[in-house]
């Protein structure tokens, strides 16, 4: 819904002739630059955009006007004029005036890396909610830029009678509008939190685990859930190929059902107001009794991106200080295992030494989701997890009760069975909640 009028060279266009740039400041950085102008390349080709350069710039001291120093900014206004760029993207952060400034002086339109992330989530967006809280975050980042964005700001409205003074100026008119959306949407925010609560508390009550996938932007995600659950999700190699949560169903090793839950991916410099925004879906992670935390580790920032995605998982209190400085009386945070995928990217000594150390760790399983190695791996070790605290029950059936004895292997793990006389002894691992329903089955 347009709620106001912006400019029509203020969109991004796709097919657009960009460049990129980064400012190498002093503060430490956990990639290099040129892994910083990589992952801004792939994210400028996630909505079509034409990067025809890319460069980083040591920045000593930000500049409050530029970010850049004034050399600096003509090597970028050069470079975007050599190169016909209708479009500048700083892979960094700007403010607004930041902004404005870096368009007078390069006389092209510019985007830092949070407009670009949210003109991303904004294409992809493909659920009503999806729609809505993306734009409750690009009306967030949008309402500090109208300076920027609109140039009929200057004009004034004659003031209604009981408003008194001079009149209401067009850019308090944008903002009071932006405003009175931006509740709007929150509200309905409110009542989609309200129905995943439903949701959650439904599913707790049933006796199956929830096992959410988590990571970085095309680590693999959707790849390893279409080979785990048969689905058919957009798994490309794109960044932020999936964007709306999903929900299948699947069977594993000593577990009739399982739920697994496909999340959207994490990236570095995640906008604050993506965070907010989407919350109320990441909070699914919280809910889950295991989160799989699957890894690109043929990718060289892979240790970076990990300590990315668990920064994001710190911000939802599941993981570092939050986690340990949880309430008296809040509920454990779910344990993490880590799938170490594409381990068919790897040259075999890559490989190897991948296997050697992921054999030291007992939270890691590695794999390849695209040729299916190592995916039982890790179903095994997810069974494992949902069932440590099961217990080993020895069981009479009579032999002529196939049917319960079936029931048992589909829901517990069956290690041994005999036949005495008109009887099969059976010994199952259960769980409380599997057990539970034998009883009630059985009428023990």
């Amino acid at each position: 819904m347009a709620i106001f009028n912006r400019d029509s060279d203020d969109e991004v266009a796709r097919g657009a002739r960009a460049v990129v740039v980064h400012a190498e400041t002093h503060n430490a950085d956990r990639r290099d630059s040129d892994a910083r102008l990589e992952e801004a390349r792939g994210l400028a080709l996630a909505i079509g955009i034409d990067v025809r350069a890319a460069q980083a710039f040591r920045v000593r001291d930000r500049k409050p006007a530029t970010l850049f120093g004034s050399g600096q900014v003509d090597q970028i206004a050069t470079l975007a004029r050599q190169e016909e760029a209708e479009l500048i993207i700083v892979d960094n952060s700007l403010s607004p005036v930041q902004q404005s400034n870096l368009e007078k002086a390069c006389e092209a339109k510019v985007i830092d890396r949070t407009g670009l992330i949210l003109e991303i989530f904004g294409e992809r967006a493909a659920t009503n909610e999806g729609r809505l809280q993306v734009e409750l975050a690009h009306l967030d980042y949008q309402a500090g830029r109208l300076v920027r964005s609109w140039t009929h700001l200057e004009r004034q409205r004659g003031g209604f009678g009981f408003l008194g003074g001079p009149g209401e100026t067009q850019i308090e008119a944008d903002r009071r509008m932006i405003r009175d959306r931006m509740a709007k949407i929150r509200r309905e925010l409110d009542q989609v939190t309200r129905t995943r609560g439903l949701h959650r508390a439904r599913r707790q009550r049933a006796p199956w685990p929830v096992i959410a996938l988590v990571g970085y932007t095309n680590a693999g995600k959707s790849t390893l859930f279409n080979r785990m659950t048969g689905a058919t999700v957009m798994a490309e190699d794109l960044l932020f190929a999936t964007l709306d949560p999903t929900m299948r169903q699947i069977a594993l090793p000593g577990l009739d059902k399982a739920i697994l839950s496909d999340t959207v991916g994490f990236v570095s410099d995640l906008p604050t107001q993506l965070i907010a925004a989407f919350r109320a879906t990441l909070e699914e992670v919280l809910s889950a009794d295991l989160i799989v935390h699957v890894r690109d580790v043929a990718h060289p920032d892979s240790e970076a991106q990990r300590d990315d995605v668990l920064d994001v998982l710190g911000e939802l209190g599941v993981a570092g200080e939050a986690a340990l400085d949880r309430g008296e009386g809040e509920p454990e945070p779910p344990p993490i295992l880590e799938a170490w995928n594409k381990l068919d990217l790897l040259s075999e000594e890559d490989a190897a030494l991948t296997r050697e150390t992921a054999a030291r760790r007992d939270d890691v399983v590695i794999l390849s989701a695209l040729t299916g190695e190592g995916v039982d791996d890790l179903q095994r070790a997810i069974s494992d997890r949902m069932t440590r605290g099961a217990k080993v029950y020895g069981l009479r059936i009579p032999v002529s009760d196939g049917a319960t004895v079936a029931w048992l292997h589909e829901h517990g793990e069956v290690l041994s069975s005999s036949v005495e006389g008109e009887e099969s002894r059976v010994d199952v691992r259960l769980s409380d909640a599997a057990f539970a329903r034998y009883s009630k089955r059985s009428g023990v």
